[in-house]
């Protein structure tokens, strides 16, 4: 079967993964991860893409992201690959790739899934083992969306503000959110989203998608579409 296209869409927010190629660590240590950040910020900002989120476990790489036009994603994560995986190869005095294939992309309905979406991935590092709670990991959005420091990297995402009326009540909400977490259904359902390249949503967000990439944008179910039962009393040819 034919590798379906990337899903994008300008306008709507997208979940991308970044793997290490045959799962090995792409960032070294922590100047490889703020190497990363720096080249994110520059290719995001030169291709009219908001960042809402992001978390950098030691093998993968998790964005939420808006690009304004849909080609705009690609371009910046083509020009990311470019920049950090020359900086890194010069600094550990390697060749090759860094990552696994070509990224993942899936679109996000912001009204339902967004601000999951974010929980999700901003509790990667915990569900990693890497940090006891989300806020404490330093290379994710989450200390920035709980108040605890300010990185210029982000935009606000839509669904924080509707957690409440100041600065103060939205970040305590938004900790408290990522505190309880998601299900572990929920999370599957991410990851496999994620992995596989299907939108997130509503069946009305996802038929409005579907029409405007082209392509499928859920699963479908094997086998052969069932066949059509004639009326009882039909006539027989």
């Amino acid at each position: 079967m034919a590798r379906l296209r990337r899903l994008a869409v300008g306008g709507v927010p997208h979940l991308v993964l970044q793997r290490g190629h045959d799962g090995k660590a792409v960032f070294a240590d922590d100047v490889d991860r703020q190497a990363y950040l720096h080249a994110l910020g520059e290719v995001l900002r030169a291709h009219g893409v908001l960042l809402y989120g992001y978390a950098l476990l030691d093998a993968e790489a998790w964005l939420v992201v808006q690009p304004d036009a849909a080609e705009g994603l690609s371009r910046a994560m083509q020009a990311l690959g470019r920049r950090f995986v020359a900086a890194v190869n010069r600094r550990h005095g390697r060749s090759g790739t860094l990552w696994d294939g070509r990224y993942r992309a899936t679109v996000i309905d912001p009204a339902t899934q967004l601000a999951d979406v974010l929980v999700h991935v901003e509790t990667k590092p915990v569900d990693a083992g890497l940090t006891a709670t989300a806020a404490q990991w330093p290379w994710s959005s989450a200390a920035h969306h709980v108040g605890q420091q300010r990185d210029p990297l982000l935009a606000d995402p839509p669904p924080l503000w509707a957690l409440g009326n100041t600065p103060f009540e939205r970040e305590m909400a938004w900790r408290r959110r990522l505190d309880a977490g998601l299900a572990l259904a929920q999370r599957r359902a991410i990851d496999d989203a994620a992995r596989h390249g299907w939108a997130l949503g509503p069946p009305s967000f996802l038929a409005l998608v579907e029409q405007q990439a082209g392509r499928p944008v859920t699963r479908r179910r094997r086998g052969r579409p069932p066949r059509a039962v004639a009326p009882a009393g039909a006539a027989s040819r």
